[in-house]
């Protein structure tokens, strides 16, 4: 049995301790090494060649962004954030998702040691097995397509594991005039108003986390608060953002199928797409669109970090196209163009 091998980094020892004391509690998981900075742990990358390195944002030396971007562009690896659930700590795992780590954990908060990194395991496993690119350029002018005109249509996206950069890649490619847009993106609830904050800054159209009650409007992307609330999409003569506290659904809050489901009553104006992600959250809503009469496309098992979400949404019949993820923001705007049925094509 090939076991998975890790890299801690971390300029804690109590921290890479508890880390690796998590790990090798899997027979299928094997610390190779540690390091206390990313000096450290560039021989130790070297020496031990990891599938996988759980990075510490806040180091000494050169702090874990720096160092991820040398990782990502000189010896590409699967990397796991370790960060703090401060706002701080948000705005920085934001940017390292961004620039291709694979997922993040958050630090235990209140010394809650044993109950600390409860899907560390399971992240490093998928980590291991996940496709790894370089750096995508995020710095690119946004489009602003003066053709584009919306009609009457709203668009729907759903991701988790991988989801930070996907929608960096689908969103970059939206005109201002897009039409309403409402994502659900697992995250922790920290992290949601640094990351709409930060893709706002790279996209055209005005990026926010939703709000109970706001109007959905032509240029506006709404980003579901992270773990306190669901987002709905209230429907009527207006269309408008409810926030539900609500158990989770799918295992999840928010719930990519809250969304979805919510939706589903407009019909043929609904445009959704269902990303990267683990598990299978979004693939029943996905399926409740389609047979609505929406239109639905999913991102391609090349292109996803994590085939979960994806796949399911496929195998129930609930995606009427897969797509690689570079051709899912024009795929996406040609569904919901004015009087464009729009007819997909790989």
């Amino acid at each position: 049995m090939n076991r998975v091998r890790v890299l801690v980094v971390d300029d804690s020892p109590t921290m890479r301790a508890i880390i690796k004391q998590k790990l090798r509690s899997d027979p299928e998981i094997e610390v190779v090494g540690e390091a206390s900075d990313p000096y450290e742990a560039r021989e130790a990358i070297k020496a031990h060649s990891p599938d996988v390195i759980t990075l510490d944002i806040e180091m000494p030396n050169m702090n874990g962004i720096d160092f991820l971007e040398k990782i990502m562009r000189l010896r590409p690896t699967p990397v796991i954030m370790v960060s703090t659930l401060t706002q701080n700590g948000a705005a920085a795992t934001v940017e390292a998702l961004s620039l291709g780590a694979f997922d993040c954990v958050g630090k235990p908060a209140n010394g809650d040691l044993a109950n600390a990194f409860p899907n560390l395991v399971r992240k490093v496993k998928l980590a291991a097995r996940s496709p790894i690119s370089k750096r995508r350029s995020s710095n690119t002018a946004p489009k602003r397509d003066e053709n584009f005109r919306p009609g009457r249509k709203i668009i729907a996206i759903g991701s988790s594991t991988g989801g930070v950069e996907a929608l960096g890649e689908v969103l970059k490619d939206f005109p201002a005039n897009c039409p309403p847009t409402v994502i659900t993106q697992h995250m922790p609830e920290s992290f949601t108003a640094s990351f709409a904050g930060r893709l706002n800054s790279i996209c055209a159209p005005e990026i926010l986390e939703a709000k109970d009650g706001a109007l959905l409007e032509v240029g506006k992307v709404y980003i579901a608060p992270g773990k306190i609330a669901h987002l709905e999409v209230k429907t009527g003569e207006n269309l408008y953002c409810r926030l539900t506290n609500a158990e989770p659904v799918s295992g999840h809050k928010p719930s990519v199928d809250v969304l979805f489901r919510s939706i589903a009553p407009l019909g043929s104006r609904v445009v959704a797409a269902i990303l990267t992600g683990m598990g299978q959250d979004g693939a029943e809503g996905l399926l409740q669109i389609r047979q609505a009469g929406g239109r639905t496309v999913g991102q391609d098992e090349a292109t996803s970090v994590v085939y979960g979400m994806p796949r399911v949404a496929h195998e129930l019949g609930a995606v009427e196209k897969q797509l690689p993820l570079s051709k899912i923001a024009a795929a996406l705007l040609k569904l919901s163009a004015a009087d464009e049925e729009g007819r997909l094509s790989a």
